[in-house]
């Protein structure tokens, strides 16, 4: 089995906000997140596959198809874009990274070969926070 990471960048801001919680509750619990104005972060997707190398190419994967395939499933759709509002797989969800990560999941994992699985997304919101989802 041989592993396959991709890494991409995107720019993005959102809010996290439970609307069924008073604006005290919010602040409370997702302090400056909360804010009304929203914030943004930096972004660095890690997307990683697993499968058996092909044995007339030696790839895994096309890696141009993946990047094409991150690109227009994922980066188009957030990259410069506010999460709660614009990014049609993320409406009425909370725009956390932990659901982020597995909303981006959703958006590739249809896309792959059968021969190819989707191993891992890591969501990189700052250098020292990071989500990794593994499709469970």
């Amino acid at each position: 089995m041989v592993y396959l990471t991709r890494q991409e960048h995107f720019n993005a801001a959102h809010k996290l906000y439970n609307p069924n919680w008073s604006k005290e509750k919010n602040e409370a619990v997702f302090g400056v997140c909360a804010n009304e104005n929203w914030h943004g972060h930096n972004y660095d997707l890690f997307v990683t596959i697993k499968g058996n190398p092909d044995p007339e190419t030696g790839f895994l994967y096309d890696v141009k198809k993946l990047s094409q395939l991150i690109k227009t499933k994922v980066i188009d759709k957030l990259d410069h874009k506010n999460l709660n509002l614009d990014v049609d797989f993320m409406l009425g969800k909370m725009c956390s990274t932990e659901n982020l990560a597995i909303a981006i999941w959703e958006q590739l994992q249809p896309h792959l070969p059968e021969n190819v699985q989707l191993h891992c997304i890591k969501l990189y919101e700052t250098a020292r926070i990071y989500v990794e989802y593994f499709g469970e």
